[in-house]
């Protein structure tokens, strides 16, 4: 692909703030669209099993609006059918109205050769009839999720409504203490929106354009992870998705912007808080270290032993840096902040302030600080966090 001119010229740190204000991190934020607005804002807001201090959708419209309820946010998301669960960066919850963008990986799967559970004879059509009768229902409800105990063994009901939600004749319409919830999305999916009619060109130039606005300024590869696409696939449809090709200092290869983002300057209030290691500020490694200078790794997975930053190290954004990490824990009404690493003494009253406001938000009144990383920081960290817990 011939990399068309760049219409302008951006530094490192108009594009940072940039990324910041299409993030939802710079600026007054918009509480009057709430939850509902953040997640249309973002276009994607991946799930994940891990919950410390909540779960990654819920922690990403926290960092975003501060300390919004969590039963809104359950509801903001499932309440209507405002959105539905689909495979884009990672399991994510979508905007309803983007269900016809993504019918190029509906029919993607639909043609796939090879799976990885073996679907029994006659399960799917037994899966589809159950919820046409009585759905919606869980895999539990339809007949149990797995043969086993085993994560990996899932039962025939199991690998039958889960290859129907691939294939986008079944809905995950909520989520119920962690299970799907399933229903037919003849019932679920808002008929002006129920159809597969859009060809591939077409869905993939409305998820670049996408991508593009919700990441403000991104590269190739910045723009294809958004929503897992192929670069091929990007470079397909780049020049038609509205994007404009620019040149931003130190980044060393082409980028594309939203023409919007560089109508006005970002201006405005800085957030401080605590990000989720699954937000899409800091989803794609090599373009944080890029922005921000960080290296953002989860460590979840990682042995105990060879952990640098703990188990889900949260980064601290104060001033539009990446100021630190915490690793979290809660043990009754006190948030443990079990190893905190910071970016020198300044970062002290921003940690301090993004502590704080989070065990405010999960309802702990106390914060108690076992490691820092820097031993000399410990001492006034304590003391910030006495203050601003009053």
């Amino acid at each position: 692909m011939t990399t068309p001119r760049p219409i302008a010229e951006l530094s490192a740190d108009e594009a940072r703030r940039i990324a910041l204000r299409a993030q939802g991190f710079l600026g007054a934020p918009d509480r009057r669209s709430g939850v509902r607005g953040i997640l249309r804002h973002l276009g994607a807001i991946q799930l994940d099993t891990i919950s410390v201090l909540a779960r990654s959708h819920e922690l990403v419209p926290y960092a975003r609006l501060g300390a919004v309820g969590r039963k809104t946010v359950e509801e903001a998301y499932w309440r209507d059918t405002h959105a539905f669960e689909y495979w884009s960066h990672a399991a994510c919850i979508l905007p309803i109205e983007e269900w016809p963008h993504f019918a190029f990986r509906r029919r993607a799967y639909r043609n796939r050769p090879h799976w990885s559970h073996d679907l029994p004879d006659g399960a799917y059509d037994q899966v589809v009839k159950q919820l046409r009768s009585e759905g919606p229902l869980t895999a539990t409800e339809l007949g149990g999720a797995k043969k086993t105990n085993d994560w990996w063994d899932w039962s025939g009901s199991k690998v039958a409504v889960e290859r129907a939600l691939m294939y986008g004749e079944v809905v995950c319409v909520e989520r119920r203490g962690w299970k799907r919830v399933y229903d037919l999305a003849e019932r679920a999916v808002p008929p002006e929106l129920l159809h597969d009619e859009l060809d591939d060109t077409e869905c993939l130039r409305r998820l670049v354009g996408l991508a593009g606005r919700s990441l403000g300024v991104g590269t190739r590869a910045d723009i294809a992870d958004y929503h897992r696409l192929k670069g091929e696939q990007v470079d397909a449809v780049i020049a038609d998705s509205g994007l404009v090709p620019v040149q931003v200092e130190g980044w060393g290869k082409p980028a594309w912007a939203d023409p919007a983002a560089l109508q006005t300057p970002p201006r405005g209030r800085h957030r401080t808080t605590l990000l989720s290691p699954f937000d899409s500020l800091i989803w794609e490694r090599s373009r944080t270290e890029r922005i921000f200078g960080f290296t953002h790794r989860l460590e979840a997975y990682v042995p105990k032993q060879k952990r640098v930053y703990g188990y889900f190290a949260m980064p601290v954004l104060a001033g539009g840096r990446l100021v630190g990490r915490v690793d979290p824990a809660r043990e009754g009404r006190t948030l443990v902040a079990k190893q905190v690493t910071l970016d020198g003494p300044k970062a002290v009253p921003a940690v301090a302030q993004a502590l704080a406001e989070a065990a405010t938000w999960v309802d702990c009144t106390d914060v108690r600080v076992e490691q820092v990383d820097s031993p000399d920081l410990r001492e006034p960290l304590a003391r910030e966090l006495t203050r601003v817990l009053g």
